[in-house]
């Protein structure tokens, strides 16, 4: 490929997968600015290994591979930092309701609380939207592998969130008697 069309195909990547990339970046680690440089840091490895990426059908897998393992990377080293809150959190919207955040932090913490080989797969059906057979190719699993742990991740998470509800009825029950337990 010659240096113009490496630009060229390197500039529709950024354009076409950016936002894609910064949205499972951010939920994965919550913070806008990692995110960010999680995403930086995928285009400048996809960029510097631009010639191995043999099949342009395949590029979005590959940069969620990137992305994956620069997390995985970051966070053998990561250090924790205050951060800032900013208008977005703070705006009057109903997704900041405290119960609708709460729920989506459950849901959140509940899918981090699975094992890895039941998360992976789950986080790249729900929030990329992958179909199994897409899954099993980026994982490199065989397609009844991929669907018997996605449906273990799901059997998980009603069994994680159906405690966790319970437990918020039981505070909420003592609460409104005016005890605490």
């Amino acid at each position: 490929m010659q240096m113009q069309d490496k630009h060229r195909f390197f500039e529709q990547l950024v354009s076409a997968y950016s936002k894609d990339l910064y949205r499972y970046a951010y939920w994965l680690c919550k913070q806008s600015t990692v995110a960010e440089d999680l995403v930086q840091e995928t285009f400048t490895r996809a960029w510097k290994a631009i010639d191995n990426l043999k099949d342009e059908k395949a590029a979005k897998a590959w940069l969620i591979t990137i992305l994956r393992r620069e997390n995985a990377r970051m966070y053998e080293k990561y250090q924790p930092q205050l951060l800032e809150l900013e208008a977005s959190i703070v705006a009057d919207d109903y997704h900041n309701e405290p119960d609708e955040k709460f729920e989506k932090q459950q849901l959140h913490q509940a899918i981090m609380a699975l094992p890895i080989e039941y998360k992976e797969p789950l986080i790249l059906q729900i929030i990329w939207g992958y179909s199994g057979e897409e899954i099993a190719i980026q994982l490199d699993l065989k397609l009844a592998t991929v669907n018997t742990r996605l449906f273990r991740a799901r059997q998980q998470l009603k069994v994680l969130l159906t405690a966790t509800t319970s437990k918020k009825s039981q505070y909420n029950t003592s609460f409104d008697r005016g005890q605490t337990k």
